[in-house]
């Protein structure tokens, strides 16, 4: 064939063979700017909080009872996941026997049976098992605490028990998350490697993780819920702490998702061709009081004052609306909210009348530290909304002070209680924490049962109502469902008529995302299922 003939066909076939090629490996991408300073880990159980479980959690991972998070249009409710079944021991009530799902493998190829959730719950509650680590037991310990002992019954059951009777017990559970025993002794036992190698048996495996600068998610095309594959290929987590910064980089096509955007570029991305994407999120940011001997807020008329010396449509302005005000821990639509007497609104005589009868105004005030966080998932815009408020109580004659920390260090003062040193030690007698309210456990129960102080559980200031833990302890006996709303509406007006907190905003999750993103749903819900995106 002469040289120019064959020239001519090979420029004729390259064109399909690249065309060919291109349609085999190209690869769909989604980068997504998140709020945190660095990735939350990526062993098994997220740190940097609630919001932690969206990005390293509920992709690597999979819990035994899973939270319905890819239905925007309603609250999502508690679906099986590892497990495909779970029922109460009608003869003891403290045993749960979880029926586990077959044929479900983790990452790294090995098989997940009951040995691996019982290896699990020894990572975090056992400190004498080899593969205990502290680090993911800090995290899910506080979330689990109902749970005093586990057996294996055979390779696809496992027994959970109870210290006590707890109807609510399942709601614990979507935060506990199952890593692969097989890769942690394959890497040396060794939790550090692990975090780079990561093998769970969720949606996404982990191709890459370079601390405070990324962490690239890949599609486990073997995931046992073909209902729930991941729709792009590669979804990469770009830590950017600052608001603004996380805005340019979606101007700029350095990223195609961003969380909590800044109010005021809100219009700017929008006329950019950007899409705001919100929902009903229930979520709280209040401060949480201590009501251990010697704290300033151990007066009820301090408390009160503070709560109403808010004013909340403020703080909605400042948020360029993307905040709603918040009239107790739960939004009045929900079936918990009851009907408290104290009626948290705006009302400054009211609150300087309050704080006159404690001994305390402007010119004599009280004096408090407060830590709270420099940003982060759930944090909203921490910095401008805690100096709102500053300027707010200085009002009434209440002089706060802030510990302005990263957020993790403000989850360890939150897990140490107000009693710990690194709280009382420095003067600290509340904290600014956003908190998840998505079910009865989360809402109300580890807040307002005295039995839950640290280190039981994140009844942050000690708070004990003898007629409250009575009410806790019946719905624990309570299977009912409108029985136990009955029951949880009246801990409620409890918390709330003694002005447990003060409660600020509920958050709506603001997301701003490029056009070139489809199939994004903001679920009703902390939790998110990023398996929705396509690019």
């Amino acid at each position: 064939m002469a040289l120019d003939k064959w020239v001519a066909r090979w420029l004729m076939v390259v064109p399909v063979a690249l065309a060919l090629h291109s349609g085999v490996h190209a690869e769909t991408v989604a980068r997504y700017g998140i709020s945190m300073a660095d990735i939350p880990l990526t062993t098994g159980q997220p740190d940097r909080g609630a919001g932690a479980y969206q990005f390293t959690g509920h992709t690597i991972y999979d819990p035994l009872i899973a939270w319905e998070a890819n239905i925007g249009t309603r609250p999502g409710k508690l679906i099986p996941g590892l497990a495909t079944e779970w029922k109460v021991d009608p003869k003891d009530q403290k045993k749960w026997l979880f029926t586990l799902r077959k044929g479900v493998k983790f990452h790294d190829g090995s098989d997940f049976k009951a040995d691996a959730v019982v290896w699990n719950l020894d990572k975090v509650l056992n400190d004498k098992s080899p593969q205990f680590d502290a680090k993911q037991s800090a995290q899910v310990r506080p979330r689990i605490p109902s749970i005093v002992s586990y057996r294996k019954v055979n390779d696809y059951a496992v027994e959970i028990t109870t210290k006590e009777v707890d109807a609510l017990f399942p709601y614990q559970l979507p935060w506990f998350l199952i890593s692969s025993p097989a890769q942690w002794e394959k890497l040396g036992r060794d939790w550090n490697k692990f975090a780079s190698q990561a093998s769970g048996t969720g949606p996404f495996k982990l191709d890459k993780l370079v601390p405070r600068e990324r962490a690239e998610l890949v599609k486990n095309a073997g995931y046992w819920d073909k209902s729930r594959l991941a729709q792009t290929d590669r979804v990469i987590l770009l830590p950017i702490p600052d608001a603004l910064t996380r805005a340019n980089a979606l101007l700029n096509g350095q990223v195609d998702i961003i969380e909590t955007p800044p109010p005021d570029v809100l219009p700017q991305l929008k006329s950019s061709g950007f899409k705001l994407v919100t929902n009903v999120t229930p979520h709280v940011w209040p401060y949480h009081f201590s009501t251990q001997p010697g704290s300033p807020w151990t007066d009820i008329r301090v408390r009160k004052a503070a709560n109403l010396a808010v004013d909340r449509s403020g703080i909605v302005a400042l948020m360029n609306g993307l905040a709603v005000p918040a009239y107790g821990q739960l939004d009045p639509t929900s079936p918990w909210f009851g009907k408290p007497t104290f009626k948290i609104k705006y009302d400054l005589a009211a609150a300087r009348a309050l704080m006159a009868q404690a001994g305390y105004s402007p010119s004599k005030p009280l004096k408090a530290k407060i830590v709270i966080a420099q940003g982060g998932t759930g944090q909203m815009l921490s910095l401008p909304m805690n100096e709102y408020i500053q300027q707010s109580l200085a009002e009434i004659g209440i002089q706060v002070q802030f510990e302005v920390v990263e957020l993790e260090t403000l989850y360890l003062h939150w897990r140490s209680g107000a009693k710990g040193d690194i709280n009382a030690g420095k003067g600290i007698t509340a904290i600014n924490l956003g908190y998840v309210t998505a079910d009865p456990f989360y809402a109300l129960t580890r807040f307002a049962d005295s039995r839950y102080v640290a280190p039981n559980g994140v009844n942050w200031g000690g708070w004990s109502n003898p007629k409250v833990d009575a009410e806790l302890d019946q719905i624990r006996t309570t299977f009912d469902v409108k029985a136990q709303d009955k029951l949880l509406a009246q801990v409620h007006q409890a918390m709330v008529d003694d002005a447990l907190m003060l409660w600020v905003v509920h958050d709506v999750n603001p997301h701003v995302i490029s056009p070139k993103v489809k199939g994004f749903i903001q679920a009703q819900h902390w939790f998110q299922d990023l398996t929705t995106i396509r690019m």
